[in-house]
C-alpha cells in the first residue's frame, strides 16, 4: 500500500543566481532589470550677437560608475540647431530622435530651413506630454534667419523658456554664482566661449557626476565650430 506524505508548507529556498562583487548593475538576481543609465552632467548655453554658444563636460554615469567618459551630450537636430541634454540618456536620446525625425520633415515641406522656435516647441510638446514618464532637461539652442541666435531652456516638467543663458546638470548648481558674477550682456563670440569653458571646467572641479573633456559648439549665420578641451588642459581644475 502507498503511503501519502504529508505536504510541507515550510518556506522553500530561494535560488539565487552568483553575481561578482562590486557589479554595478545587479545586486542579486541577473535577471533583474538593470538600472537605467544617466547623464550626472554639466550643459550650458550662452546666446550672443550672432550666434550661440553651447557647451557641456563627456561624463556619463551609472550611480557611482562611469559608463562613457567620452560621450558626446551636445547632438545636432538641423543644421543650425543643437540641443544640450542631460537626465535620463535613454529619454534624451529618444526625443532628440523624435524630434530630428519631425523636424526634418517639416523642413522638406517647408523648402528651407527650420526655425529654432519650431524644434523647441517640438521637444516642449513631447516633454509636457509624457511629463511623468520621462526625466529630461535639455537647453534648445541655435540660429535662423527670423531672430537670429537664440536659447531655449526646458527642464524637467517640459517648460520652455527662451533666455539669454543657460545651465543645467548636475554640476550646474556649483556655478550659477559664477555665472551671475561674470555674465554680462553682449558679450563677443569669443568672451562666450572662454566664459562657456570657464565655467564648465569649475562645475568639474566640484561636481562628481561632471568629468572628461569639454566639447563646445558655436553656431553662427555662416557656420557650425565644434571644439574640445582635453581633460589634461582644462582653463581651472586640480
Amino acid at each position: 500500500m502507498d503511503i501519502i506524505a504529508p505536504r510541507s508548507f515550510e518556506p522553500q529556498a530561494r535560488f539565487v543566481r552568483h553575481v561578482e562583487e562590486g557589479c554595478p548593475y545587479r545586486k542579486d538576481d541577473v535577471m533583474a532589470p538593470e538600472k537605467g543609465v544617466s547623464t550626472g552632467t554639466t550643459i550650458m548655453a550662452v546666446e550672443f550677437d550672432g550666434g550661440v554658444v553651447m557647451g557641456a563636460d563627456s561624463r556619463t554615469s551609472t550611480g557611482d560608475y562611469v559608463a562613457n567618459r567620452a560621450s558626446r551630450k551636445i547632438s545636432k537636430v538641423h543644421e543650425r540647431i543643437f540641443v544640450c541634454r542631460c537626465g535620463s540618456a535613454a529619454d534624451t536620446q529618444a526625443l532628440t530622435g523624435f524630434v530630428l525625425n519631425y523636424l526634418g520633415q517639416h523642413a522638406i515641406e517647408l523648402g528651407k530651413l527650420p526655425t529654432v522656435n519650431t524644434a523647441t516647441n517640438l521637444f516642449k510638446i513631447m516633454a509636457y506630454n509624457n511629463k511623468d514618464n520621462l526625466m529630461a532637461g535639455l537647453i534648445v539652442a541655435g540660429w535662423d534667419e527670423k531672430q537670429g541666435g537664440q536659447v531655449y531652456s526646458i527642464p524637467l516638467g517640459g517648460a520652455r523658456i527662451r533666455v539669454p543663458w543657460a545651465c543645467d546638470g548636475s554640476g550646474s548648481g556649483y556655478i550659477k554664482g559664477y555665472i551671475d558674477e561674470n555674465y554680462r550682456p553682449g558679450m563677443s563670440k569669443a568672451e562666450c566661449l572662454k566664459f562657456v569653458q570657464n565655467s564648465i571646467a569649475h562645475a568639474m572641479s566640484r561636481d562628481g557626476s561632471s568629468g572628461g573633456v569639454i566639447r563646445t559648439v558655436v553656431v553662427t549665420k555662416d557656420a557650425v565650430e565644434e571644439s574640445m578641451i582635453e581633460g589634461n588642459k582644462l582653463p581651472f581644475g586640480p
